[in-house]
């Protein structure tokens, strides 16, 4: 016998198919599918520093000794000048010093996350989120290079060890989440507009003496408070804090806990509605 069809049967059929991803499940896969994808990036990121070392015997070490002379130099001039004992000085020049390197190099690097890697993006069809994983890799492989000098500078100025160290751990941690947004974020922002990287140099030159990183900001007196609520003086001193054995500033904690927050928020968003158009801006 033949069964028949009707016009109901094949609206109700037609009205099962499955639904398309949103834009933000799409979002939200290729951050997955790129976080699980550890041996690539991983390995990416290792061949980037060998690339960018080729020839050299001492490879990234190059940077530690040149942060190292950079922090005697320094230490030796701005200890007199702000009348701070070198023995305290030179550990809270140097912690400064090695993670605002860091920082500085997330978002000058940032601004290339999709750029540099415009050929793999056209031709194989990869996570973007990949490409951010990489960057933040790279230079966390590069901090732990220069984040040679802290334990040097521990063992021969004597900053005292405490508890405390838990909380260094945990503003690394919170800064490699902050590296990784940046990544995505000005990574998107530059494939579009070709201005934004070297706004961005500019923008980190000036920052870099208006943020505490190698003078107290004990220093500037009734400006304390205002300058304390510097994004990037709050990154460095929830880990340099802890690392001279002291509490961060009051504020430092909720300034890095919003930012972390607002901007994984908004780089998401941005993420999802343009994701679809990175490969063709670059």
């Amino acid at each position: 016998m033949f069964s028949v069809v009707g016009p109901e049967t094949r609206a109700g059929s037609v009205g099962k198919l499955p639904t398309a991803p949103s834009r933000a499940q799409v979002a939200w896969r290729d951050l997955a599918e790129g976080a699980a994808r550890s041996w690539m990036w991983v390995a990416l990121a290792l061949q980037d520093i060998k690339l960018r070392y080729r020839g050299s015997i001492l490879g990234p070490f190059w940077l530690t000794i040149s942060t190292l002379v950079m922090v005697v130099a320094m230490g030796a001039i701005y200890s007199t000048l702000f009348h701070m004992d070198a023995a305290s000085y030179l550990p809270y020049l140097g912690i400064g010093l090695v993670i605002w390197q860091f920082i500085s190099t997330v978002v000058t690097e940032g601004c290339d996350t999709f750029l540099r890697a415009e050929s793999v993006i056209q031709q194989i069809p990869i996570p973007f989120s990949v490409h951010a994983y990489r960057a933040v890799c790279r230079n966390l492989l590069v901090l732990a290079h220069s984040f040679v000098i802290i334990p040097i500078a521990i063992v021969i100025f004597g900053p005292p060890i405490s508890w405390r160290v838990v909380e260094a751990v945990a503003g690394l941690v919170m800064l490699a989440i902050d590296a990784l947004w940046i990544s995505v974020l000005l990574g998107m922002i530059s494939a579009r507009f070709r201005d934004v990287p070297p706004i961005v140099g500019n923008f980190l030159q000036v920052a870099f003496f208006l943020t505490p990183v190698f003078w107290p900001i004990e220093a500037v007196g009734g400006w304390k408070r205002l300058l304390a609520l510097n994004p990037l003086f709050a990154a460095i001193d929830v880990i340099r804090a802890p690392l001279l054995g002291k509490a961060a500033v009051p504020t430092s904690w909720a300034i890095v806990f919003v930012s972390t927050v607002v901007g994984c928020a908004v780089t998401f968003l941005l993420f999802a509605r343009f994701r679809t158009r990175i490969a063709y801006w670059i």
